[in-house]
């Protein structure tokens, strides 16, 4: 029977970052939040892209893809209060509501960078190899990881190395896109307050990935 014990200091010092650490990155993360409703580029923030709110009506697909994944950071701030509050770990059935989001995030991402494989997004080879390698690097390295690890890691140590590859995955895609100069003339505060929070970011889930655990916890293993 699935178990969903209260957090001690003990369970954070095994999921995540020391106190002060965690109180940083939920700032950062909350930041990112904010982000989904300021313009990204041409205009278009994030919601309008998920929203296919853009320009001259050119919406899409591919538009709503790119949106998506920012609005993980809400998640992860939700993640982030409960281990500050030391309330209960996540329950079984909302660890698997949040790896469907994170798979499906992954997958609009993959999708997204089909024409930087395919030398059809018309960016220099440069520029492609930046997507690729930020992309396609971080989800590559962090889902294997998962794998490898998929017995011993805490459950909710695992979303938050999900959601963190799946968030920047899409955000290093977005800044190499976007960060063109012909883009510097046009409102994008939302791409500066990206630049912003992915290095801290990154921090947080290269300390997830690569720190060792402080101690077994007895609880469900299950994602």
């Amino acid at each position: 029977m699935a178990t969903n014990p209260k957090i001690t200091l003990e369970t954070i010092n095994e999921l995540h970052l020391p106190r002060m650490a965690n109180i940083l990155m939920l700032l950062v993360w909350i930041t990112a939040g904010i982000g989904i409703m300021l313009p990204f580029a041409l205009g278009t923030s994030p919601l309008d892209a998920l929203l296919l709110r853009v320009p001259n009506n050119e919406g899409n697909w591919w538009h709503a893809l790119v949106g998506l994944p920012f609005f993980l950071s809400l998640p992860m701030i939700w993640l982030h209060l409960r281990l500050l509050n030391s309330e209960q770990l996540p329950a079984l059935f909302i660890r698997r509501a949040l790896w469907i989001s994170i798979i499906f995030s992954v997958v609009g991402t993959l999708l997204v960078e089909a024409p930087f494989l395919l030398h059809r997004a018309g960016t220099s080879g440069l520029q492609r190899l930046e997507v690729i390698f930020s992309g396609l690097g971080i989800i590559l390295i962090s889902g294997i990881f998962l794998f490898v690890k998929r017995k011993n890691i805490h459950p909710t140590r695992a979303c938050f190395i999900g959601i963190a590859a799946a968030y920047l995955a899409n955000a290093f895609l977005c800044l190499i896109v976007y960060g063109e100069t012909k883009f510097n003339d046009q409102s994008r505060s939302g791409w500066y307050v990206t630049l912003v929070v992915v290095l801290p970011m990154l921090i947080e889930l290269i300390w997830l990935l690569f720190r060792k655990s402080d101690m077994q916890i007895n609880v469900d293993k299950s994602f």
